[in-house]
């Protein structure tokens, strides 16, 4: 048995820590394991063709980012805050407790991309809670700024992950569900739905305090 395939381990961790290009440190980890192995340049090749060809469908999420990008090139973000300094009572804690409630919702009904940061946090929630924290509070300084930047980036991951698992035809209870049964429990995916529930309802509630208390301290700093 041969280790030298291994050292395409040590090419990927080398590549990172000197903070070379991932693709190219992923691609070149992955021919240098495949020639250590005993395949030809030709076999390896083929061996990175038939992966890509095979799980294609994940690729196509890439096609949103340039819409994005041109989105956002002609005035998306400017548009998004004018909306918000435009409506009277906008703060940033029900703008993005809001949109909390919304993410939970829509993934519990599998809707779960609907949301995301490239495609919802970057053009639309973080311009809008920076707009709205702006017109409650005044200019915010530079720390603030990434402060609620990072809070509409966890409020989407908070949302997605405590509201997906009511969602019974998502891979993660039926996983869970595949280890329970293994441990001779037999469970529907409708029954670990259920009990996702009130994990879902605690995660808003803790989240949604989390929300309002960086909104109160941003304006307790002005005070």
């Amino acid at each position: 048995m041969s280790y030298w395939p291994l050292m395409g381990i040590a090419l990927v961790v080398i590549g990172f820590a000197l903070r070379f290009n991932p693709l190219l440190v992923v691609v070149g980890a992955a021919v240098a394991t495949g020639l250590l192995a005993g395949l030809d340049g030709v076999a390896v090749v083929e061996a990175l063709g038939k992966a890509f060809n095979d799980n294609r469908y994940i690729s196509v999420t890439w096609i949103i980012l340039p819409v994005i990008g041109l989105l956002e090139r002609y005035g998306l973000q400017q548009r998004a805050r004018a909306v918000i300094a435009g409506m009277r009572g906008a703060t940033m804690g029900k703008l993005l407790i809001a949109y909390l409630g919304f993410r939970q919702i829509t993934a519990a009904l599998g809707m779960k991309d609907i949301g995301g940061h490239p495609q919802a946090v970057r053009p639309l929630v973080a311009p809008m809670a920076e707009a709205a924290a702006e017109q409650s509070h005044g200019e915010l300084a530079e720390a603030e700024r990434d402060q609620v930047k990072a809070m509409a980036a966890a409020t989407d991951n908070v949302g997605l992950f405590f509201g997906e698992d009511i969602f019974f035809a998502i891979a993660s209870i039926l996983l869970i569900q595949g280890v329970f049964e293994a441990a001779g429990y037999p469970l529907t995916p409708l029954q670990l739905s259920v009990w996702a529930i009130p994990s879902a309802i605690c995660a808003f509630v803790i989240h949604a305090w989390r929300i309002r208390s960086l909104d109160r301290r941003i304006g307790s700093a002005r005070a």
